[in-house]
């Protein structure tokens, strides 16, 4: 039963899967206002052309405008949309509460400067291989003293 809620959470907590669900809810939401602006925008414009307000009934009064529906049709969309945000917010949030955060150490340097000829050489080098130069603090150096 638990691999079957993990597979379920997992599905839903797919970015395609969310990002489908809200898709379909603010067309929705945005579906109502095209409707109020159709409805009563549009249409009582019209009306003022045409007396019925439609073209199968050409007798009658034309509609009057219904500024509220829209206003109320774009409140609604906006007050979705900003429910939807916080939604996904919280989604986003508890999706990076179970991962941990991987630091990178600091690495050690594997490579260094040589000072006469500015080639980049390795750390332990003795001698640059660009200049031939011996390093500084290695002048004495002899390679029996290597340690294998």
């Amino acid at each position: 039963m638990k691999k079957i809620i993990k597979e379920f959470r997992d599905f839903i907590s797919r970015g395609n899967v969310l990002d489908m669900a809200v898709g379909l809810i603010i067309g929705s939401a945005f579906t109502a206002i095209v409707s109020a602006v159709v409805g009563d925008l549009l249409t009582p414009l019209i009306g003022f052309i045409l007396p019925s307000g439609n073209f199968g009934n050409l007798n009658g009064v034309g509609p009057g405008f219904n500024f509220g529906n829209i206003i109320n049709a774009i409140i609604t969309f906006l007050l979705t949309a900003l429910c939807l945000f916080i939604i996904i917010k919280g989604i986003n949030s508890l999706k990076s509460i179970g991962k941990k955060k991987v630091e990178e150490e600091a690495k050690e340097p594997t490579t260094k400067e040589c000072p006469y000829c500015i080639s980049e050489i390795s750390i332990k080098a003795i001698r640059c291989p660009n200049c031939t130069t011996k390093l500084e603090g290695f002048e004495d150096f002899k390679p029996e003293e290597i340690e294998k």
